[in-house]
């Protein structure tokens, strides 16, 4: 509770501490707009032209029941490559030899195209939402795995000791001691595995299902529908980075300030 508190009150600062992030994206708009100058609107249409089709697609419920499909699915495969892999990467931490057996494997996961996972994924599964949750789950799970690995294996022995000196009972060994340490690696990887798991249920729906805002994206180019393509890009992108910068950064700071 206090730790939710402190956040809520931090957030004022953190929101003014991102001037410098929001000037950065009226530049990037600016040199849209100046591209559209050059290469036309079929190319390339104007940020005006997208975002006021932008905002006749948020109207309509149809759009707004594609965008929750997407979510849906990369909700349930986030969610089971989070759960995954904190769980097998924390036991792979803890035991040296697990560690050692699980890196090859780890390897041949991350080293794996997505786009190899999505052509498997649809001879096994089909079309449909397993294809798309499976190559979620994944795609996303080497990186959660890695960094719940990486947080058990960088305890330090002398807190390990400390805490066995005072005898200490279990829950205050996991929450006071190895908690905060641990969570400080496995978190930035929750992040990270958030922004491949949207990233790849775009690419999936694109190639494997009929609805989804993937789908409509795939409908958008077959039409060359520029302007609707662009939208549903940045639905996407302001999705990402609300997820990320408004909710999960200010947790992420929090979490990370022993560090300093």
């Amino acid at each position: 509770m206090k730790f939710a508190l402190k956040i809520l009150k931090d957030f004022p600062a953190y929101l003014w501490s991102g001037w410098g992030a929001v000037a950065s994206i009226f530049l990037f708009i600016a040199t849209w707009d100046m591209g559209n100058q050059l290469y036309g609107d079929l190319v390339l249409p104007s940020p005006l032209e997208t975002f006021q089709t932008l905002m006749m697609m948020l109207e309509d419920e149809d759009v707004l029941y594609e965008i929750n499909i997407t979510m849906y699915r990369a909700s349930v495969g986030f969610g089971i490559s989070l759960v995954l892999g904190s769980l097998l990467g924390l036991l792979a931490g803890f035991f040296a030899t697990t560690s050692m057996m699980s890196r090859p494997i780890v390897t041949i996961l991350v080293g794996m195209p997505p786009i190899a996972w999505i052509v498997l994924a649809m001879i096994w599964f089909g079309m449909g939402d397993t294809t798309v949750i499976f190559t979620v789950v994944i795609s996303s799970f080497p990186i959660i795995f890695v960094g719940a690995l990486q947080g058990a294996r960088t305890l330090e022995d002398e807190l390990k000791e400390m805490a066995e000196s005072f005898k200490l009972p279990w829950h205050m060994k996991f929450f006071d001691v190895y908690f905060p340490h641990i969570f400080s690696y496995v978190f930035p990887a929750w992040v990270s595995g958030l922004g491949m798991s949207w990233k790849i249920v775009i690419m999936a729906e694109l190639l494997a299902t009929s609805d989804g805002i993937g789908a409509s994206l795939a409908v958008a180019r077959s039409q060359l529908d520029t302007p609707t393509a662009l939208a549903i890009v940045v639905i996407m992108i302001a999705s990402l980075m609300f997820l990320e910068y408004i909710i999960l950064e200010p947790i992420k700071r929090e979490v990370e300030l022993w560090r300093d």
